[in-house]
């Protein structure tokens, strides 16, 4: 379930759907790379904002699916790279991690007093989601245009999912992982000489262990314990203000279903929890239905917002 939604066939692009690269500047020396596809009355329409999860980017399958469906419901829908991610490494000096909620706030406000975009809904898959959902938590009342948030599995206990990750039975998932992060540091660290020192990346055998070496201090962070601890969406679950739908399998893998038994999540009642038993890590495949396709989350994602919307 994981795995096999990534090879099944997307079909075309919807006719008519435009594309545009656009930077988002989040700080003076930071930006993030999107893919925005705007209606004809882009102010007036529904504006849906897309954040992949780790070494994900614009084109992963779920993002290209879900910016479809909104754009065949009438909405604009930003596909929004994370830092360094979409071959925009060139774009800053950091590294991306789970704690960068600001960077989609500084989005969102660009977003309302430039393009007049008033009704707004961010969707984030896995560590996207932790971002996402942290978000919502920490600036949730302060933006006015932020109508509500989505999640699908995510990583609300990142020191929980890191310890599942590199369990055995998901020795390939945290192999490419850890592969893709160390070829990303070593692409960074020849477009930024002398930042970071490489000399002990072929020695790191784990993500925590990277986490620890590069992405902690490098997020100002003092180690692994302390970036995990502080980047959890955990912690602000309880202080999100608007709608918020989470989606997440009791069989995924590497995002235990035990952290989404915290009080916060289910006192607050702005949370909606949709946990099936199966769909694996944001894959809920599906044979097709007459009225939907086999991206059964996705589905469910779009008649949330429509029904949010409506009411």
């Amino acid at each position: 379930m994981t795995v096999f939604p990534r090879w099944w066939p997307r079909g075309t692009t919807p006719t008519g759907m435009p594309t545009q690269d656009r930077i988002f500047q989040v700080n003076a020396d930071t930006g993030l790379l999107t893919k925005c596809h705007w209606q004809l009355a882009a102010s007036e329409a529904p504006t849906l904002l897309l954040i992949h999860g780790l070494e994900g980017c614009t084109e992963s399958h779920y993002m290209i699916g879900l910016a479809h469906k909104a754009w065949d419901n009438g909405w604009n829908c930003i596909r929004i790279n994370q830092r360094n991610c979409g071959n925009s490494e060139h774009l800053t000096p950091t590294l991306y991690h789970n704690g960068l909620s600001q960077d989609y706030g500084q989005i969102i406000q660009e977003l309302t007093q430039q393009d007049g975009c008033q009704h707004i809904w961010l969707v984030g898959y896995s560590m996207g989601g932790n971002l996402a959902l942290k978000l919502a938590g920490e600036m949730g009342k302060s933006l006015s245009s932020l109508r509500g948030v989505a999640a699908v599995c995510p990583n609300i206990q990142p020191a929980s999912c890191v310890r599942a990750l590199q369990r055995p039975s998901n020795w390939i998932y945290h192999q490419h992982f850890l592969r893709s992060l160390k070829a990303k540091l070593l692409r960074k660290a020849q477009l930024f000489p002398g930042k970071w020192d490489t000399s002990r990346l072929s020695r790191i055998q784990t993500m925590w262990e990277f986490d620890d070496v590069y992405t902690a201090p490098d997020g100002g962070y003092q180690d692994a314990n302390d970036y995990y601890t502080n980047s959890a969406a955990e912690n602000t679950l309880s202080a999100i203000p608007v709608p918020t739908l989470i989606i997440t399998a009791q069989d995924d893998p590497f995002i235990p279903y035990d952290i989404f038994k915290n009080p916060a999540l289910h006192k607050n009642p702005v949370i909606q929890l949709l946990a099936p038993t199966h769909g694996g890590h944001c894959g809920f495949f599906q044979p097709p239905l007459p009225q939907e396709d086999s991206f059964w989350a996705e589905n469910r994602i779009i008649d949330w917002i429509q029904h949010q919307i409506t009411r």
